[in-house]
Parts: structure tokens; sequence; C-alpha cells
């Protein structure tokens, strides 16, 4: 046995079709196996909540060691996991291949989804993660959505949080008032004959729903940079990834959703299409989670190599093809936050990669957590720790002093904002809002205005 995991890391299928994975006394068995190991261990201290809640638990309890722990307490450590994977990707010594085998997220899903098949889901949690309806009801509903979700208007907020648990004051997205599917039918594009990429490469842009509901934005900055490189695209979302159910523990709506989009998608790969996911959550359901839910199903695996996230496209067309000219440089510098799920798909810093292909403009990497964890640094009782560990991010980027700050993540883009102003206080940050950098390159081709 060697100590450091000097290899890549490997992933497990996550079993949950086996009896084994649903036993309480196994599920027990392994926590005390893997919370020992931490103990012993610690390098995961500065990550997400989890870790110092079980050191915490560890060193005030009677021994000073996890036989001093309830077992009952052991749930406290999970109800701090954001799945972001990062303790798995970059700080854990004893991932697989090491014999000891630890997948610190996988473990605390697990957890989740025994509890929530023993206990059930609750209506609230249910409704907040199907993304879908609150999407479609939302941009029927957009200009009073925007109106009642806004933190300054605290009435709406504060009757928001008694109903479904969602911090007063946390930032929360805009509604957008047409979905990015009816707008890329409104919307043309004309593709760039002169380009290296023409007729070499064509793509599906997954929505994702953020992105058809929320940041349509996103979805048209990347058609216009795709079409500007001469690659056709088709607009499609046939329902949501499943992250935030997976999130819940539910992992059978995981695989319905699995099945149903992939249904949808793959005859456009056997048309030779790539598929680019424009959120870095769902691209990592699809090239990595999904695969490891439905390990024997092969239409899963073939979609999983045909995805690409997004910068991850404009780079390899930057590397294969070529890109088409006329990106100018920005000016005041970027600060590019790499999202954790961006990380936790194993590609190296591409939104970052990405922004280095426009000429003569500064890019200052922050590589921290910006705390936020989809639906989780928005609950009452995660707000102000998603806002304590995304406080390292946010001084990061002020500290950058860029003119622009971008994630790919939109949810963290938006929360790492919202850290920065409490950070800066009367001192506005320099960047008015965080962007995806999808956006940021569509203006140094001049394609979209600020």
């Amino acid at each position: 046995m060697r100590e450091g995991s000097l290899e890549a890391p490997v992933r497990f299928p996550l079993g949950w079709q086996e009896p084994w994975f649903w036993d309480e006394a196994a599920l027990e068995k392994e926590m005390e196996r893997v919370f020992d190991i931490c103990h012993g261990c610690r390098r995961c201290f500065n990550l997400c909540d989890s870790f110092p809640r079980l050191f915490d638990l560890i060193d005030n309890g009677p021994t000073g060691e996890l036989d001093g722990v309830p077992t009952e307490k052991y749930a406290e450590v999970e109800e701090a996991c954001t799945l972001c994977d990062m303790c798995f990707m970059t700080k854990c010594p004893y991932v697989p291949p090491h014999e000891w085998a630890l997948d610190f997220p996988h473990l605390m899903l697990r957890h989740r989804a025994v509890k929530a098949r023993k206990e059930g889901i609750g209506f609230v949690e249910s409704e907040l993660a199907d993304t879908d309806k609150s999407g479609r009801l939302g941009t029927f509903l957009a200009p009073l959505m925007n109106w009642a979700t806004d933190e300054r208007n605290q009435g709406p907020r504060r009757a928001l949080e008694s109903v479904a648990g969602i911090h007063h004051g946390a930032r929360l997205p805009k509604q957008a008032g047409e979905t990015f599917e009816q707008r890329a039918r409104r919307e043309g594009v004309d593709l760039n004959a002169a380009a290296p990429a023409y007729g070499k490469r064509k793509a599906v842009l997954y929505a994702t729903c953020f992105v058809n509901f929320h940041a349509t934005e996103i979805g048209a900055a990347t058609r216009a940079v795709l079409a500007h490189n001469g690659v056709e695209t088709e607009v499609l979302h046939p329902a949501c990834c499943g992250m935030p159910k997976l999130e819940l523990g539910d992992i059978d709506a995981v695989s319905a959703a699995a099945k149903k989009v992939s249904q949808e998608l793959l005859p456009y790969v056997d048309k030779g299409y790539d598929i680019v996911a424009l959120t870095p959550s769902c691209a990592l359901m699809l090239k990595f989670e999904w695969p490891l839910v439905l390990p024997k199903d092969p239409a899963i695996e073939k979609l999983a190599q045909a995805t690409f996230d997004l910068s991850e496209y404009v780079v390899d067309i930057a590397k294969k093809q070529g890109l088409a000219e006329g990106l100018t440089p920005v000016e005041g510098g970027i600060s590019m936050h790499l999202a954790c799920h961006a990380r936790a798909q194993n590609m190296g810093p591409k939104a970052a990669e990405m922004l280095r292909l426009i000429p003569k403009t500064r890019v200052a990497v922050i590589e921290r957590c910006s705390g936020h964890g989809g639906i989780w640094g928005a609950r009452t009782e995660n707000f102000d720790i998603a806002v304590k560990v995304g406080k390292p991010a946010a001084q990061a980027a002020l500290k950058n002093d860029t003119a622009h700050v971008a994630s790919e993540c939109p949810l963290a883009a938006d929360h790492l904002m919202q850290v920065m102003e409490m950070e800066a206080g009367e001192t506005k940050p320099k960047p008015f809002r965080a962007e995806h950098p999808i956006e940021i390159f569509a203006r140094a081709y001049g394609l979209i205005e600020e």
C-alpha cells in the first residue's frame, strides 16, 4: 500500500440497485470506517463544513476519538455535504485505486438516499427540486416572480422563508420571460463560412433547466460564439439532468431523468452531433454521475462519451480546428472562479484556458468553493455557512481588482458576487455583476454588447 493517491481517482458504480446499499447497519459501519480515517488525516479541514463538524464532534467528545461520537450525530456531517466532490478530486489521499477506497461524497449520498427511502422526502423539498415545473411556471409569471424573490423585497422574502425555508437574504436567480428554447427559435444565427471549424462540427446545446428558464443570455452567447466559429447548433431541453434530485438522495428520479434525456439526445449523437451542456453541474451528471447510477446501460455510456462541458468544447475547437479571428482584448482583467462541478470533471481549468485565448487579457484564477452548493446555500439553516465558505473566493476576487468576475456556475457566480459586496461594504467592487465566461468571450468577439 502506498500513501498519496498519485494515480488518477477511480470511481465505482453507486450500487443503489443492490441490497447492501440500503442496509442501515452496513451503512453505519462504513461511515464509522471512513470517518475514522478522516479523523486521522484531516487534510480536508478547509473545504465544506462537513469536515469541521466531524472534527468538532470528535474533539468535543468524551474520548477525543470517533468512538466518543454517538452514531445519530453522523447525520450532522452528511447535512453539510453539498456533493461538490472537491474532497474526492483534490484533497483525499485515500480515494481509489488506494485500497482504503474512500469516496466521501458518494457515502454522504448513500446516507441521504437511505434516509429518503426510509422517511420520505418532504413536499417543499420535492417541489424545490422539480426545477422544470417551477421554471415553466416562473417563466409564465416572470415579472411577479422577480419582484417577489428580490432579496431587497423583504416582505415576500420573509414569507418565502417561512413557507419554503429559503433564507430571506440569499440572492436568488432571476426568471427569464421566455425559455432559451423559445429564444433560440426566435433569434436566428448566421454561420461563419470562413471559420476553420465550418462544416466540421455541429452541436446540440443541452439547455439545462437553469439556462432554459433563468439565464438565457448564457445560451444566446454560446450560440453566437459557436456560429461565429462555423458550428451549427440545435437547442434542446428534454428534462432536468436530475442534480437537484440527486442532492435529495432520490436516485430513482435521477435514473428516470437519465433515461428520458438520453433517449432524446442520442439520435443527434448518431447523426454526428456533439452534446454540449451549458452548466457544469449538468455536464458532470451526463459525463460521470449517470454512468455510475446506470453502469450497465450502453446508451448512457455512449451519451457520456459524446458530452462536453461548454468551456471544454470551445477549447476543443481551438485545439482541433482553430478559432475564427476577431477576438479583442478585455480591458481591466478577469477573475475566473473555477466552479467545483467543473473541477470535478477532471478536465483541467478549461474556462481559464478559454479566456486566455483572448489576446492581451489578464486572467486570474480562483480555485476556492463559492460556498453555494446549489439550493443548499440558499436554505435558512445554511446561508451563513455558505457565506463563510465563500469568503476566501470573494476576498481573492477583490484582491485581484479586476473589472470582470466570472464563474462557469451561474448560481456560484451570483453568490460570489453577493459575498464580494458584503466584504467590500460601502466600497463597491469593480464588477457590477458576475458573468459566465462565454459571455465575456462573446463580447471579446464583438458579438454581444455589455
